[in-house]
């Protein structure tokens, strides 16, 4: 009997421990300072409803200003990429190289947000996932990451997975 309750008050805590029990979990919020690539305003703004719309254990929101933001993003001649450095935490850089060849903007800007959400580049991959970035072609516009990428960050920003944060350079 001893042990019977034992385990039960165990499976409780571990359940409460792992969010199973009660309220859901409060998604992470992470903010994001653009000021630096004003040029693609409108498109992190629509990358960012993306990801916002996509996952619930993090949303990320434009930093106030004044405030300090869990990652920026600039723009520059070169090719977009994105350096991670902490999980939620980094910087993007929106090269203008990849627009001027094409890409799509919006793809650009939340292909590099998945980086700083954990995810790594899948390249070749087909347009149908986020990260295969430039390997899915200059006709590809799709903004939307596909069920695995989704379900990676939601496990990043769990707890339940570690991230793979290293510094990257690539093309949306």
């Amino acid at each position: 009997m001893f042990l019977r309750k034992t385990i039960a008050v165990l499976a409780s805590a571990a359940a409460l421990s792992l969010g199973v029990v009660g309220t859901a979990q409060a998604a992470r919020t992470i903010t994001y300072d653009s000021t630096g690539a004003a040029l693609y305003e409108s498109d992190i703004t629509e990358a960012v409803k993306v990801w916002n719309a996509s996952v619930k254990n993090v949303q990320i929101k434009k930093a106030a200003a004044g405030t300090r933001a869990n990652f920026t993003i600039v723009s520059d001649p070169g090719w977009p990429r994105a350096q991670p450095t902490t999980l939620g935490n980094g910087k993007i850089w929106m090269g203008k190289q990849a627009v001027d060849q094409g890409y799509n903007k919006i793809r650009i800007a939340a292909h590099e947000i998945g980086h700083i959400l954990g995810l790594p580049d899948i390249k070749p991959g087909p347009c149908s996932s986020l990260m295969s970035g430039s390997t899915g072609g200059v006709p590809c516009t799709n903004p939307n990451p596909n069920a695995a990428e989704k379900s990676r960050v939601e496990r990043n920003f769990a707890g339940t997975a570690k991230a793979d944060l290293t510094s990257v350079e690539d093309a949306a």
